[in-house]
């Protein structure tokens, strides 16, 4: 009876809508909503009160005001688009390079021995320190920009895709090599797909880091994206209401794709399980 009630109670509390499990979960969706107002709130009031100037903390209203003019003329969306294509080609190609880079790595100590200290080594380098170098080299506009992105995004997907073969359950890969499972058929039916879940957390990771190289990239390199509204922000009269009212944009992108992806890697992980 004992050992019944034990069995029961773990399933009872978990059905239970009222019970601390439930109750966490339905906060955890709303957390970020409720952090983010917070802080809005406290600007808002710290703005009221004249705290500080508006040149360093402009009113919320007035980064509304801008925010909205923006795009109500289409110039911040276009501006947007224009940021998300280059750090979307420049993810799209650190993808295409990173992953089989990433498997070499994993399954042969040589490439891993020889590649390893250089990857590593490039993270060392700053976004800001390549892109005047990326002009000289190529020039300007959005190829520059497109492979500064590349090189920024390819360090976490060679990395998660290396950790995500590495991690693979040794005798699933050996039961489907009994089977009678071909390389290539090995890799694209049964290492990629169990390895995806880590994979997709490196690009999700990649794709925010891909936006601010394309800002970085835009703000030295020229371009009509964000990083090209940051600088007019950033003029001899800082219209400082116009550089927050882009920043907004990008932590709304940033949160928009680093939610979505996450999703993506929900679904991934429960097809697979």
């Amino acid at each position: 009876m004992g050992e019944t009630r034990q069995a029961v109670a773990p399933s009872v509390r978990d059905a239970c809508p009222l019970s601390p499990n439930h109750a966490g979960g339905q906060l955890r969706h709303f957390a970020p909503i409720i952090f983010g107002l917070s802080i809005i709130a406290l600007w808002w009031v710290v703005a009221d009160m004249g705290i500080l100037p508006t040149y360093f903390l402009p009113h919320p209203r007035a980064v509304w005001d801008t925010l909205w003019s923006g795009i109500a003329d289409g110039y911040l969306l276009s501006a947007a688009r224009e940021t998300l294509l280059a750090a979307g080609l420049g993810c799209l190609a650190a993808t295409i390079i990173g992953l089989p880079l990433g498997y070499s790595i994993a399954r042969s100590p040589i490439v891993a021995a020889t590649l390893g200290p250089y990857l590593a080594a490039s993270q060392a380098i700053p976004a800001v320190a390549l892109a005047p170098l990326l002009v000289v080299w190529i020039g300007y506009g959005l190829v520059p920009i497109t492979v500064l992105c590349t090189i920024i995004v390819m360090f976490p997907v060679v990395i998660s895709t290396t950790l995500g073969i590495r991690e693979l359950d040794q005798d699933i890969v050996d039961a489907a090599r009994l089977d009678g499972a071909g390389r290539l058929d090995l890799v694209r039916s049964i290492e990629l797909p169990l390895a995806a879940p880590a994979i997709l957390a490196g690009i999700r990771t990649g794709f925010t880091l891909s936006v601010t190289g394309a800002v970085v990239g835009e703000m030295v390199m020229g371009g009509d994206g964000l990083g090209a509204a940051l600088s007019r922000g950033q003029g001899s009269t800082a219209n400082v209401a116009q550089l927050f009212a882009v920043i907004a944009i990008l932590i709304i992108l940033a949160v928009g794709i680093y939610l979505l992806l996450t999703y993506v890697e929900k679904i991934t992980r429960k097809g697979l399980s």
